[in-house]
This record gives C-alpha cells, structure tokens and sequence, in this order.
C-alpha cells in the first residue's frame, strides 16, 4: 500500500532552485534512507513532503487510510529540536509517556501495554536508565534523543526522522536501525530517515540520494538514485 506519492516536485527559496525532478513513493512495510552532500536540501524536502513548505511545482500525496483502515498518523523528529530549558518540569519517562496520550488516552491511565511501548522506546535510544531524570538536566543530544524516543512511544504508521541517529554511538545506532528495520517488517510501518552514515544505507528497502544537477546555475539538487540494497541480517 502506497502511503506517499510525490511526482516531479521542485522548489525554490526566493529565486534559487535547490529542489528539481524529484520523484518517489514510499510504501507500508518500507525503510527508505535519504542522503546527499551537506547541503543538498534533504531538511528542505522534508519539510515539502509535510507541508511545512510548499512546492513551486509536482505534488505530495499521502493516504488518508493506514492498512488497517485507520487514519495514516505521521511522526516527525526535524533535525534540531528547541531546548527545554533547566525548568522543564516532566522527567524523561513522563515527556515519553506522554506520546501514548496521542491515542486517544487523555485523563485515562496509561496501561501496561503504554508502559511497555515507553520502556522499548526508551531502551532503543539508549536512554532508559536516565528515566527519572528532569528534562531540563539533559544535553541537547540527550534531548534530541528522549523527543525520538516519543515519537516511538506514539506509534505512529510513518515515520519522517531527520538525522535521528547523530550523537549515537555505533552500537546504539544497530539497535535503533534494527528496531526501525522490525517496525517495517512486522508492523507495516513506513520510514523515511535522512542520514550522514554510510553504513546506514544497507538498513534500508530504498535508498535516495540527492546530489548536485552539473548543467544547473542554481544550487540544484535532483534525485540520483532510488533503489533498493542490501539490507543486512536483523
């Protein structure tokens, strides 16, 4: 099942082109990986995917339903998140408990199906043992990784992640990919995840890459690559 469509989009920050013939589907049960040069507008496509911007010309499409017949849910973790500051008053376990309210649990207590859902998501950004911790405590690593740990907690049926993984080790990194890699494969969901790691890519079903188009006077990226590699053993 198709979940996202985009066909020919191209967009530009005033008259400067950094967007053209960019063309993809993304798919229920998809891990699809996003690269390019520093740059290459990987953010800036994302955000037009969303609808955060809008494009000069194509389209986005994204289904309304998910495969169970349920409204599609989008989780969204941009590249940078906006501090908490030292105040913040929720510890890392409450902020993520919270991504279970989505589900229509507002005023109700959480079960232990929510409690579970936290602790994995928790555990699979290596951030479980600072549970008890206040937000406010944290780096802005640790912050950038407790909001993707919420993002799991929510379960959403797409997943658009920015960079999730910068911070982590390479360890981290395995477990997280290989959770992002049973979430598609077990549970239908979709991933679109932009990345910096070479290693990343075999993670993936499908693989993006934005690069520079050589007969264009803008700063122009078109889509070099969409094909599927070699994902390794979970």
């Amino acid at each position: 099942m198709v979940y996202l469509d985009v066909k020919n989009l191209a967009f530009s920050y005033d008259d400067e082109r950094v967007l053209e013939d960019i063309s993809f589907t993304l798919d229920a049960g998809d891990l699809t990986i996003l690269t390019g040069e520093n740059g290459a507008a990987k953010s800036t496509l994302l955000k037009n995917i969303l609808g955060l911007l809008e494009p000069d010309t194509g389209t986005v499409t994204w289904a309304k339903k998910n495969t169970e017949g349920r409204k599609l849910s989008i989780g969204y973790l941009p590249q940078t998140i906006a501090s908490f500051n030292s105040g913040f008053p929720s510890t890392v376990q409450e902020l993520v408990a919270s991504g279970r309210f989505q589900q229509g649990k507002w005023f109700k207590a959480l079960t232990k199906e929510d409690d579970e859902h936290v602790q994995k998501a928790l555990e699979s950004v290596g951030m479980w043992s600072f549970r008890h911790r206040q937000i406010g405590d944290l780096s802005g690593g640790q912050k950038q990784r407790i909001c993707l740990a919420r993002i799991f907690a929510s379960d959403p049926d797409v997943f658009v992640l920015d960079e999730p993984t910068t911070g982590m080790d390479k360890e981290s990194r395995k477990k997280f990919l290989n959770l992002l890699q049973h979430s598609c494969r077990l549970h239908q969901k979709a991933v679109l995840m932009v990345t910096h790691h070479d290693d990343e890519i075999l993670y993936g079903d499908q693989h993006i890459h934005l690069e520079r188009k050589e007969d264009s006077p803008w700063k122009c990226f078109s889509m070099a690559s969409c094909k599927k590699p070699s994902s390794p053993q979970v």
